[in-house]
């Protein structure tokens, strides 16, 4: 018998249909031996419409006040679910973040846990009963009720199981795993069987959208074994675990990418101590989040300075950064939001020479200009034009062998 918690997103319980298609499946863990905590996000939509609600009524809603009508989408789901699961004979409770008291910070709209009063939780699963809990929410040190932001449901399951200290946590989707890169761009998408901790962090951050970042990180840092399946469909999923020492590693285990980029340049700025440091330091005054950094060598005392940063940050990044060039007296400033990161991720890079030079070849081949280059020990990042993100990706896929066999 193991202690499983599962985590359902909004699509998995978007109507009383599927809710009772997960009541059954949880009545069969249950049948197994299994002890179930189970996690849900509020039905797909209503936070959308929650969001709308809110702004029809104050066009800047305070956020506490925010996260208190955000927090009823769950309470719904866990009442819903909860009666389903009477309904076909299987016992359950449901609980608020509140009431299980998973204890945040007090960052409204994007709140940490802190703490996890596991305790009522066991004593009902002493009883028999299945328990379901409210994703996405707590409550700070102050009794007021907190969000965790978009996806942190995912983190909420995570955290339940390691304070729990559960065999597994499961994360049901609308896909049946984690795919080599995205079949909708390569249909030959293989699903993998088993990735590490860190590979599925470095996929999360670089593009990949199966897991939300946070619930990874809580993953590896309390060692918490995670698989990601389908609501949809019977199948193994992915497991998300540490990485295994007698195995041996993949060399490449998926191709990311990232749309949502934008590239600034500074040209022409005094090629001296603290420069970079007050270009960007300007730029995160703003809350701006830098992500690649390239400086080229100085020539006649000055420098060029260019880094990427989201999308959606870009006009406000070139705002600050015509203030900056005036300051330090640039040549020019430029800018470019039509690119795109494309990543290879792997464990496997650690042992294995050659990955970079492999990755710009094959985009040389297929006539693709590389304009940044960022790595780490497990993935190496480029930045190209928009427009090749696909033939990219497609070809990388195909270079590193990730196609499922024929």
């Amino acid at each position: 018998m193991a202690l499983i918690v599962q985590k359902y997103g909004g699509t998995s319980v978007g109507n009383p249909e599927r809710i009772q298609a997960v009541a059954e499946r949880i009545k069969r863990f249950r049948g197994q031996g299994h002890d179930v905590v189970v996690v849900v996000s509020a039905m797909s939509g209503v936070t959308d419409s929650l969001i709308k609600l809110a702004k029809s009524v104050h066009s800047d809603p305070p956020a506490r006040e925010l996260d208190v009508l955000l927090a009823t989408g769950e309470q719904q789901t866990i009442a819903l679910l909860a009666m389903m699961l009477d309904k076909i004979g299987c016992p359950a409770l449901s609980y608020t973040g509140y009431q299980v008291h998973i204890r945040t910070d007090s960052a409204f709209g994007k709140a940490r846990i802190m703490q996890i009063d596991e305790k009522r939780i066991h004593e009902d699963l002493k009883k028999g009963l299945v328990v379901v809990v409210a994703g996405f929410q707590g409550v700070d040190e102050d009794g007021n009720i907190t969000t965790l932001g978009r996806g942190g449901s995912d983190t909420t399951g995570v955290a339940l199981a390691a304070a729990l200290k559960a065999d597994e946590c499961q994360i049901y989707t609308d896909v049946d795993g984690v795919y080599t890169t995205d079949p909708r761009i390569v249909p030959q998408a293989r699903r993998l069987d088993r990735i590490t901790f860190e590979e599925m962090l470095e996929m999360a951050s670089l593009g990949s959208k199966v897991l939300q970042i946070r619930s990874v990180e809580f993953a590896g840092k309390y060692r918490v074994p995670l698989r990601v399946l389908s609501s949809f469909e019977e199948g193994p999923g992915t497991l998300i675990t540490y990485e295994e020492k007698e195995m041996e590693a993949p060399l490449i285990s998926g191709i990311a990418f990232n749309r949502d980029e934008a590239k600034l340049t500074i040209r022409g700025v005094p090629d001296k101590p603290g420069i970079a440091a007050h270009i960007l330091g300007e730029i995160g005054k703003v809350n701006i989040n830098v992500d690649m950094i390239v400086q080229n060598v100085g020539a006649d005392g000055t420098t060029d300075f260019t880094f990427t940063v989201h999308r959606g940050d870009y006009k406000k990044s070139m705002e600050v950064l015509k203030r900056v060039s005036q300051e330090l007296k640039a040549r020019e400033i430029s800018g470019d939001d039509k690119i795109v990161k494309i990543s290879v991720v792997g464990v496997g890079m650690r042992s294995h020479a050659g990955i970079a030079g492999q990755m710009f070849k094959t985009l040389a081949d297929e006539g693709i200009n590389i304009q940044m280059i960022s790595t780490s020990e497990i993935k190496v990042s480029v930045v190209v034009e928009e427009k090749y993100l696909e033939l990219g990706v497609r070809a990388l896929h195909t270079a590193f062998g990730l196609e499922k066999p024929k």
